[in-house]
């Protein structure tokens, strides 16, 4: 029971080739915006969305952090589009692979905190130490901060991979109760499956806005 139920989470594989890679590029097939090709709602409608995504993440920042205005579109864009995608059935959501969310997300911020160390070291190493700090706390409070900079990238990681998960399984099992259940309540939990699937939606839109805010937020902090 529990193997078939965690077996959406299991990389698919065909004549032994692993289906990952695949699933990953299904969103720029979604997304591929070309000159030659005639604009039409769906691309209008992503313009808008990157344009104002764009303009809400950017609106606190420097403009030495414009620079990075492609990367996070990207990347939200990518998170989103394959969220989506892993709702639909017979499909595979690459999102819930704790490897891959944490190969996005340490670079990322590493990146991030490398741009503070070498444009301004003496601010960024100035977190890990605010000023007044008494002196008897001053060993205990370095370790906290350093424990709590390293613990970025795992927690974007996880998060993203905890909720996408948790989502799946509650849907699942809400499923396999409304397959299992009586006639008389099949309506109310046939409605709430209807119900869970949209929130999942909401959740695997908000999950890529939250990693990509998060994101913002330290190159914001590396930055000013």
């Amino acid at each position: 029971m529990m193997t078939e139920l965690f077996d959406q989470f299991m990389i698919p594989e065909l004549l032994g080739i692993k289906l990952l890679p695949i699933a990953m590029m299904m969103p720029v097939l979604f997304t591929y915006q070309s000159h030659q090709i005639r604009t039409n709602r769906l691309t209008s409608l992503i313009t808008l969305l990157i344009k104002k995504t764009t303009k809400h993440l950017f609106t606190t920042m420097s403009s030495f952090a414009y620079m990075w205005a492609l990367i996070l579109i990207t990347t939200i864009m990518f998170i989103a589009t394959t969220n989506i995608l892993g709702l639909l059935p017979y499909t595979f959501t690459p999102t819930t692979q704790l490897s891959m969310n944490m190969a996005m997300a340490m670079p990322l911020w590493m990146a991030t905190v490398t741009i503070g160390l070498r444009n301004q070291p003496t601010k960024s190493l100035s977190h890990f130490l605010p000023e007044g700090t008494p002196t008897l706390l001053i060993p205990a409070l370095i370790i906290i901060e350093t424990i709590s900079l390293f613990i970025r990238p795992l927690a974007l990681g996880v998060r993203l991979t905890a909720n996408l998960t948790a989502g799946h399984l509650l849907m699942q099992l809400t499923s396999m109760a409304v397959m299992k259940t009586s006639l008389i309540l099949f309506p109310t939990m046939l409605a709430a499956l209807v119900l869970l699937t949209i929130l999942e939606v909401a959740v695997a839109l908000i999950q890529a806005y939250v990693f990509t805010l998060l994101l913002s937020l330290y190159l914001q902090e590396n930055t000013h």
